[in-house]
C-alpha cells in the first residue's frame, strides 16, 4: 500500500475588506516564510450587488422591513465566507498543503453600538459582518485565527514574529518577488496575518 505523504504545514491570511479579502497562503519556515499563492476572494454574492454593503441597502427601508433586508443579506455574506474558505482550502490541499491556522487584517475594531452617525454605523457593522463571518467560516474547519487592527498590524506582530517591524516589513516586501500579480498594501497585510499563524502553530 503506497504511503501518502503528510501535508506541508502553511497558514492563511487575510486583509478583509467590504464584500472581498484578500487572501494569502504562506508555508514555512516561519522565520522565512514562502509565498504559495495570493488571491482575492469573495464575501459577498457579485449576483446581490447590495450584499457588499447589506446594512447600507437597509437604511433607505423603513422599520422591520430594513431589518429584514439586513438579515437577508447578511445570511448571504455568511454563504459566501463559507464557500470562499472551503475553497481555499480545497486549493490548498490539492497543493499538498494542510492549513494549521489562520490570520485577519481589518480596518477597526470599533464597537457600531457607539458610533451615532447611522451612516458611519452601516460601515462598522458591515466591518464587523465581514471580519466575523470569516472568523466563523474558519472556525467551523476547525482553523483558529487571530484578528489584526491594521494601523498597528506590524508592530502587534512584531513580538510573535521574533522580528522588529522593519524587518518584517522588508522580509514581507521581498515575498512579493516570487508573486506575478500586485503586492500592494492588501497583499502585504495578508502576508503578515499568515506569517504571524505560520508562527503560532509551528
Amino acid at each position: 500500500m503506497a504511503k501518502t505523504s503528510k501535508p506541508t504545514p502553511a497558514a492563511l491570511g487575510f486583509r478583509v475588506k467590504s464584500g472581498w479579502a484578500m487572501a494569502v497562503l504562506l508555508t514555512g519556515p516561519s522565520s522565512v516564510p514562502k509565498l504559495v499563492g495570493c488571491q482575492t476572494v469573495l464575501l459577498s454574492d457579485p449576483n446581490i450587488p447590495e450584499s457588499k454593503q447589506p446594512h447600507h441597502a437597509a437604511l433607505d427601508v423603513p422599520g422591520k422591513e430594513g431589518k429584514a433586508v439586513a438579515e437577508r443579506l447578511c445570511r448571504v455574506v455568511v454563504g459566501a465566507a463559507k464557500q470562499s474558505v472551503q475553497e481555499l482550502l480545497e486549493r490548498a490541499a490539492a497543493g499538498g498543503y494542510g492549513v494549521m491556522g489562520a490570520g485577519l487584517v481589518v480596518g477597526s475594531l470599533a464597537d457600531p453600538a457607539t458610533l451615532h452617525n447611522e451612516h458611519i454605523r452601516a460601515h462598522g457593522l458591515e466591518g464587523q459582518l465581514f471580519r466575523t463571518a470569516l472568523e466563523d467560516a474558519l472556525r467551523e474547519q476547525g482553523l483558529p485565527s487571530r484578528v489584526l487592527l491594521e494601523k498597528n498590524a506590524y508592530t502587534t506582530a512584531s513580538p510573535v514574529l521574533r522580528k522588529s517591524a522593519s524587518k518584517a516589513k522588508k522580509i514581507i516586501a521581498g515575498l512579493g518577488d516570487s508573486h506575478e500579480g500586485s503586492w500592494r498594501a492588501e497583499e502585504k497585510l495578508a502576508a503578515l496575518a499568515a506569517w504571524m499563524a505560520l508562527c503560532a502553530h509551528k
